[in-house]
């Protein structure tokens, strides 16, 4: 499964990584084979050959036209794309078909992308990249090697349709977590999106993404936040918009200065944005809960819990 995954390696600066990672993957394709969720893969394995007349990745993510399909294939690619859901991270469009995604994550995009070092020819990770959107985003940028981790093998065989057509083989998405990386400075620009408050151990997980990097690497971090001082720290009781994997939500400063104490440098805050329900709702393509279901319906300043209600920010920081 990761033969071209193995093939970059060997012919990029990353060539390091093949002393750890193919033991690690060999591992997972073990685990998968007893996991109901291998049946996730049957559905890019299933896709048919199509070849794209065009495809557009820096201003949008949109693969081929409607007329690139033979009689039939509309049908049968909805089908087994909707054998996906949910579908989380996007817009894409995919021969005409608009898969609209829980996340307006383009709008997220649009917000991060002026304030980030240009992606031409760098080498690039992201952590916790979901089905991939960002990958192709980022590689429409030029970037020259891109490699998104996540554990979750929808997001894999999400990332995979797409990937069966495009057919980059710079572009990449592993099935595993930072824990599973060596630590060795490689890349030259880390992303992490929506996850640092997933982290028992932010200032850990923080510490991994600057192991990541090389020196003069740029770290793009977004997160939840809240008001305060560099002593602020939200931690829930128990959820959090309905979540439970929510460990800790600091304020900016507060966030600065974990940046600072792993050795983090020139660390900016570029964007502040109240998440709407217009950027995160349901769709057709996400059937279940969304951030209208999270907030109170009496006052949607607030979470159903009452606290503060999703305030995200992007800071972009420097290794020395």
């Amino acid at each position: 499964m990761f033969g071209s995954f193995y093939q970059t390696l060997a012919a990029d600066k990353l060539q390091p990584w093949l002393q750890y990672l193919p033991a690690r993957l060999a591992q997972w394709e073990r685990d998968l084979s007893r996991s109901q969720q291998q049946n996730y893969l049957q559905v890019p394995r299933a896709l048919p050959e199509i070849h794209p007349s065009e495809s557009e990745l820096r201003q949008a993510l949109r693969v081929g036209l409607p007329q690139d399909l033979a009689p039939g294939q509309e049908k049968m690619l909805l089908q087994l794309l909707l054998r996906l859901k949910p579908w989380r991270k996007g817009p894409l469009n995919l021969f005409g078909i608009e898969i609209e995604t829980e996340w307006r994550s383009d709008w997220k995009w649009d917000r991060i992308r002026p304030h980030i070092s240009p992606l031409a020819d760098r080498r690039v990770l992201d952590v916790g990249c979901g089905n991939g959107y960002y990958l192709w985003r980022m590689r429409g940028e030029g970037a020259a090697c891109v490699i998104g981790i996540d554990p979750m093998v929808i997001f894999l065989a999400q990332f995979l349709c797409c990937q069966h057509f495009i057919q980059d083989p710079a572009v990449h998405v592993l099935p595993l977590g930072v824990d599973d990386l060596p630590s060795l400075p490689l890349f030259d620009t880390v992303f992490s999106l929506g996850v640092l408050y997933h982290r028992r151990s932010p200032i850990d997980f923080l510490t991994q993404l600057h192991s990541q990097l090389r020196p003069g690497g740029e770290l793009v971090l977004e997160t939840l936040v809240v008001e305060g001082d560099e002593q602020t720290v939200l931690v829930p009781q128990d959820r959090y918009a309905q979540m439970r994997n929510v460990w800790f939500i600091p304020s900016v400063a507060a966030l600065q200065r974990w940046l600072e104490r792993v050795g983090f440098t020139e660390i900016a805050l570029v964007n502040l944005n109240t998440t709407s329900l217009q950027e995160q709702r349901r769709t057709t393509w996400m059937e279940w809960e969304s951030l209208a279901d999270f907030l109170d319906p009496d006052d949607i300043s607030k979470t159903v819990e009452g606290y503060p209600a999703p305030l995200r920010a992007v800071l972009v920081a420097q290794k020395a």
